[in-house]
């Protein structure tokens, strides 16, 4: 006689069964404003570290539990909480459990807007109105946890410049002003803050971000040389009531608008910052040392710096070009660099352009050096280098005496292109006259 077969056991559901994967963040944000997916980031529900490890997925996060996703790649992290430790970018601990819920995930998020999640099949779920936020266009903090974490602030005032047509909320404002003077700003790591205000000169209006940090007070702390034109009238042949820092964001919103680079849109920013009341009185080197001195402190990249410290020293020069003749105009095209570094000079002349038009009184006024110096450069350029240095040593030239005829021939090409220029100038006079 055989036994009864046993009966089957109804088994709990294990933390694999319950994972489900949701899209978070700026993805979903992007999808609903109709923008362009960037990137996309997943947080998993319901599942611990082992629970992935065990379907595959690679581990990379040594803060908090981040995996690669086994066939895509693409990064995911466990649904968590966290808590305030310590003071500043880093003074958080994570806690990363499978009974976290999704609404607790996401009301450690920044804003309101980032603070959304789609699951595979397109349900929206939004605890924290960012939605209707997105329609009114505000900036809202999801919880009193935004004042945990500085960076949060640098973060809305580059979202402030990426949709200039965004209101912060007041209550918001409000939040960043005591965040600030609790001294939280202090602690933002030099990398975390160039990163930021780099990505903020790059929007579409960089100026809405110097607004959105001096209006809350840490822009005095991040970029004191900036904030202090504020105070300082703005030079100009025309009379006007700006001040330098409305100066400055007239700069920037010029160099978004021509759609400049990020080392273009750097040296705009900082020109005025080191140049003081009345550029006439500042030197070139007094200039340059508290640009490096804000280099330093921010660890801005080579490129931007460079050019920042080479608009300081050759600004004026490259202004009053249209006076220089043929040897004039070929040594401040070696003070430049320019055969050598063509796209830094040409960078260079953009940036003295956009400060020349924003200037009241200029904006439609052609800045006469771009294309003369560009001419300049072209002239120099058209000097075949080989051809010279072999007819100089079939002559019995050596060394620098080489270099000598080659440097007489750029001359000479820019003298030709001069004579050409006033040429022209002098036809079109007589044609005007009759």
């Amino acid at each position: 006689c055989q036994p009864p077969p046993a009966q089957p056991s109804r088994a709990r559901p294990t933390a694999v069964s319950r994972l489900k994967t949701w899209l978070v963040g700026g993805a979903v944000r992007d999808r609903l404003m109709g923008l362009p997916v960037q990137d996309r980031d997943w947080v998993v529900v319901g599942a611990s570290p082992q629970d992935l490890l065990r379907l595959g997925y690679v581990p990379v996060g040594n803060d908090f539990p981040v995996f690669l996703h086994p066939q895509t790649h693409e990064e995911v992290a466990l649904a968590r909480t966290e808590r305030k430790t310590a003071p500043g970018y880093h003074g958080f601990t994570f806690h990363a459990d499978p009974e976290v819920t999704l609404e607790e995930d996401l009301l450690r998020r920044d804003l309101t807007i980032n603070a959304m999640a789609q699951d595979e099949a397109g349900h929206l779920v939004d605890p924290y109105g960012g939605q209707r936020d997105l329609e009114n266009k505000v900036l809202r903090h999801v919880s009193a946890a935004f004042a945990e974490d500085p960076v949060r602030i640098l973060r809305l005032a580059r979202f402030a410049a990426r949709w200039p047509e965004f209101a912060v909320a007041p209550e918001t404002m409000a939040l960043m002003k005591q965040m600030v003077i609790a001294g939280e700003v202090r602690a933002l790591i030099s990398e975390r803050v160039w990163q930021e205000i780099s990505r903020g000169l790059m929007a579409t209006r960089p100026s809405r971000m110097l607004e959105v940090l001096r209006e809350c007070g840490a822009l005095a702390h991040l970029l004191p040389e900036v904030e202090r034109l504020w105070r300082q009238p703005l030079p100009s042949l025309q009379p006007t009531t700006l001040s330098q820092g409305e100066h400055v964001l007239r700069v920037l919103n010029l160099a978004a608008q021509l759609s400049a680079p990020l080392s273009v849109r750097f040296a705009c920013l900082v020109y005025s910052s080191a140049a003081g009341t009345d550029h006439s009185l500042v030197t070139a080197s007094a200039a340059t040392s508290v640009v490096r001195v804000l280099c330093k402190r921010l660890r801005v990249p080579s490129d931007c710096r460079e050019l920042a410290e080479l608009i300081f020293h050759q600004h004026k020069n490259i202004d009053a070009c249209g006076m220089h003749d043929a040897h004039s105009l070929w040594a401040l095209l070696e003070r430049c660099d320019a055969l050598r570094r063509p796209e830094r000079f040409a960078e260079l002349l953009t940036a003295c352009e956009l400060i020349h038009h924003s200037y009241p009184g200029y904006e439609q006024i052609p800045y006469l050096p771009l294309d003369a110096l560009t001419q300049a450069l072209r002239a120099a350029q058209s000097i075949s280098t080989p051809l010279i240095t072999a007819q100089a040593k079939s002559a019995g030239l050596l060394g620098i005496e080489v270099g000598k005829v080659i440097q007489a021939a750029r001359i000479e090409a820019i003298e030709a292109y001069l004579h050409h220029t006033l040429g022209a100038c002098r036809t079109s006079s007589v044609e005007s006259e009759n």
